[in-house]
């Protein structure tokens, strides 16, 4: 259980790849420290020179369903404080990863997900992976910014009114995702593309990546840490408590 992070094939040292996973069963919900131990894998194998390609995986049934929401309900304010940097943390680690960030997603990606993957390079997916931010459900703003990346203006604020989620398929018609394989594909469909990127010479990939990042219309660090703010608005507010106590008892 936590992140780990391996070589592209079990056993051989696949030239370039580096494979940073996820495992916080049951959903993969992700702790304060959670956050942060993935922020590290991502940034450490993105400096090691003899890395050409990160891919972002994850174990269990789906990819990431966002935040621990019993560790913040507990927590208080500090709680809060530790999620906004934790997230902001990962989130930019996977941005501002020194080469091209592969995220294979499988099942749900919700929440902190989608910010994962919006700021990943490329997508590859799953038949069942499906999209989406909860968070007015409970009680939290954000990541509109990663989701906007993934989907034209009007149906991200759509999906992030209603909380809906959208698919793969979906994804693949609007061109951000990559290629929609079977679930027991997805790792391999990965590796695939990520070995045709880490065939390309290594310092001219990290020149890319640099490059691409460096004319992004939207500043995503400062986009998404405005939208934190409002998070903790709704914190402070006690709207934020209101809405977390219907969490989990169906009620809407």
């Amino acid at each position: 259980m936590g992140v780990s992070t391996s070589s592209g094939e079990k056993g051989i040292r696949a030239d370039g790849i580096r494979v940073v996973t996820v495992d916080f069963p049951p959903v993969n919900a992700l702790p304060v420290d959670g956050w942060h131990a993935l922020a590290d894998a991502v940034r450490t194998a993105g400096r090691d020179p003899g890395t050409r390609c990160v891919v972002l995986a994850a174990e269990g049934r789906g990819f990431n369903a966002g935040v621990d929401i019993k560790e913040l309900q507990a927590g208080g304010p500090d709680a809060l404080v530790g999620v906004n940097r934790g997230c902001f943390e990962a989130f930019s680690a996977v941005y501002e990863c020194e080469v091209p960030v592969v995220a294979a997603v499988q099942g749900f990606c919700l929440g902190g997900g989608i910010g994962l993957v919006g700021n990943a390079d490329v997508i590859v997916a799953s038949e069942d992976a499906a999209f989406g931010l909860p968070e007015l459900d409970r009680g939290a703003l954000g990541a509109a910014t990663h989701l906007a990346r993934l989907v034209p203006q009007h149906l991200m604020r759509a999906l992030y009114f209603t909380s809906g989620t959208v698919t793969a398929a979906e994804l693949l018609a609007h061109g951000s995702v990559w290629a929609v394989v079977p679930r027991e594909e997805l790792r391999d469909a990965a590796l695939e593309l990520a070995r045709r990127i880490a065939a390309k010479d290594g310092e001219l990939l990290r020149l890319a990546k640099a490059a691409i990042n460096g004319i992004d219309p939207v500043d995503v660090r400062r986009s998404y840490r405005f939208e934190q703010g409002f998070t903790f608005e709704a914190s402070v507010s006690g709207v934020a408590d209101r809405v977390r106590s219907r969490f989990g008892k169906g009620d809407s």
